[in-house]
């Protein structure tokens, strides 16, 4: 059995212990206690509620809500009572808390959820009210989510009402068809229409649905109109809409609150010079946050090598994180999303310049290398999709700058050449508007270019665009509201903070607001989103991580 130790002065025995923890007790205790509850035995309290009479024992009621705690063990009458009565409580649902009491287990369904949190509520059991707003939080559709989200608000469940929130701007277009955005009250209607997150495709989905919430009570929500109208960004429609239908519709001509709201639009579309100072909430394009995309970061340069590693940044949780890793190291690569798959085009590895090409999957996070070569090794080249298929543009392969241009079908998994540009170009920036093509800037392997091209994918052939102001190397591109964006960069000299873009309609270029820090190497850009990112410069372990292609994919 164990060691005899003989007591001596020296040497005292230790006595014998066994430490014992049943993991049995309590779910042995609970089934007792309740078995005690149903055969209404050493019950000390019925509790009333409507027609029901529930037993029970204080010292269980008290151990598991706050709410029965404060009763039974303060100076309040029921603390005496062996009946108490609640009132204004579903006695369904207090049934069903009291069980959960007893046992531990309690079912949340469609059927009882709207009874049950309030009554979780009263009785201040946190851990029911979160059960019952992560149900909810599944059930939310386009057609329910209103309801939802007033239903959280009245409960003070603040969880469950940023989410019902983050639904309803992101499924806008959807929920403003529903019944119940024509039967919101004007507080919740405003809330909602003023959020900057607003997911619209144009502010005139937000005006037809603010007159469509007017006309559907026009007696008693005509008053309110100037009330709604100026959270809609008038000066963000087009100007043909603004005169055509908003100036038009008869409720907005006989309120003079409304037409000053018109006027204030007019002003700002005829008067662009006028335009920074005329700037407030009504000028702000929104920017929704698209559920499910993501950013990722795609090799690079740190402490004087090629990586292969690849992060991937969530807007939802502000955080980074490591997925697998590509096959090779790639730093001057082209990175590109074609059919929900992220490729990575060519780049150096640290010792030779490469035409390989690998392909992501975030389905199943794994990368694979079963994609056709280019027909050139290249690095600093530009990658763009176009009518479904992956361009990859100029670059350079050890030996010189190149103009060929490549496109990738993946249907058939070949590149096939198409015209080449007339200018060699790397480190050039691509980007797709109007169904053209755009090379942008970049260097012919002396000296960086402000010229830019325009590939025609139906004539096959490359023509001139007006060039940028500045000449810009390693510059990032964007397209936001029918306008190109061309950022940053490198002249001969150093970094580049300004920012210019082109006017596809009068083939113009003209500055915008420089950005706060010099930088080169960013091909920073959001798909569908229409939110223009500037460079992120990350620090990783040993250095910083430089030319780093960082694009969004949607899950």
């Amino acid at each position: 059995m164990g060691e005899i130790v003989e007591n001596t002065p020296e040497r005292a025995a230790s006595p014998a212990r066994l430490a014992y923890t049943s993991d049995k007790h309590p779910r042995h205790t609970l089934e007792a206690t309740n078995s005690l509850r149903k055969h209404r035995e050493l019950c000390d309290v019925v509790i009333i509620v409507g027609t029901r009479k529930i037993f029970a024992h204080r010292v269980i009621l008290s151990a598991c809500s706050p709410y029965f705690h404060a009763m039974f063990t303060g100076e309040l009458a029921e603390s005496r009572q062996t009946e108490v009565t609640i009132r204004d409580i579903d006695e369904r649902a207090m049934e069903t808390l009291v069980d959960f009491c007893y046992t531990s287990h309690i079912v949340v369904e469609e059927s009882n959820v709207q009874t049950l949190l309030p009554a979780a509520c009263l009785l201040q059991l946190a851990e029911i009210q979160e059960t019952c707003c992560e149900f909810l939080k599944r059930q939310l559709d386009p057609s329910n989510c209103l309801g939802i989200r007033a239903f959280a608000d009245t409960h003070a469940c603040r969880d469950l009402l940023r989410v019902a929130d983050k639904f309803t701007q992101h499924n806008f277009q959807e929920v403003m068809e529903s019944e119940e955005f024509l039967l919101l009250p004007v507080n919740q209607l405003i809330d909602i229409i003023s959020s900057d997150e607003l997911n619209v495709r144009t502010e005139e989905q937000v005006f037809s649905a603010v007159m469509a919430w007017v006309k559907y009570n026009t007696t008693e929500r005509r008053p309110l109109l100037p009330q709604t109208l100026q959270h809609v960004r008038l000066p963000l429609l087009s100007p043909k809409f603004l005169v055509g239908t908003v100036g038009a519709d008869l409720l907005i001509k006989s309120d003079e609150s409304c037409r000053d709201l018109v006027d204030e639009a007019k002003n700002y579309l005829l008067l662009p010079q006028e335009r920074p100072l005329m700037q407030g909430p009504r000028t702000r394009p929104r920017k929704p946050i698209r559920c499910g995309e993501v950013l990722f970061a795609v090799g690079g340069w740190c402490s004087g090598d090629a990586i292969s590693s690849v992060e991937r940044y969530d807007p939802q949780t502000n955080e980074w994180r490591m997925v697998a890793p590509m096959s090779k190291r790639r730093c001057g690569v082209g990175v590109a999303v074609l059919n929900d798959l992220l490729y990575a085009v060519g780049g150096h590895d640290g010792q030779s310049y490469l035409n390989s090409i690998e392909r992501y999957d975030p389905q199943t996070n794994q990368w694979s290398s079963d994609v056709a070569p280019t027909s050139s090794c290249r690095t600093s080249v530009g990658v763009a999709v176009l009518e479904n298929y992956l361009y990859a543009v100029g670059g350079q392969d050890g030996v010189s700058c190149l103009n060929v241009v490549e496109r990738y079908d993946p249907q058939g998994n070949r590149w096939n050449k198409v015209a080449s540009m007339s200018t060699r170009r790397l480190g050039v920036a691509v980007a797709v508007l109007a169904g053209y093509l755009y090379a942008v800037g970049g260097s012919d392997g002396t000296s960086p270019l402000n010229t830019v091209e325009r590939y025609d994918p139906r004539a096959n052939r490359w023509m001139p665009v007006a060039p940028m102001g500045t000449r810009r190397k390693h510059l990032g591109v964007a397209v936001f509201n029918n306008m190109l964006y061309a950022v940053g960069g490198r002249d001969d000299a150093t970094e580049l903070s300004s920012a210019e873009r082109y006017n596809p309609q009068s083939n113009q270029w003209s500055p915008v607001v420089a950005m706060n820090s010099r930088r080169s190497g960013e091909r920073g850009f959001t798909r569908r989103s229409s939110i223009f990112l500037e460079k992120v410069l990350k620090q990783a372990k040993g250095g910083t991580l430089e030319e780093t292609d960082f694009l969004t994919i949607s899950l």
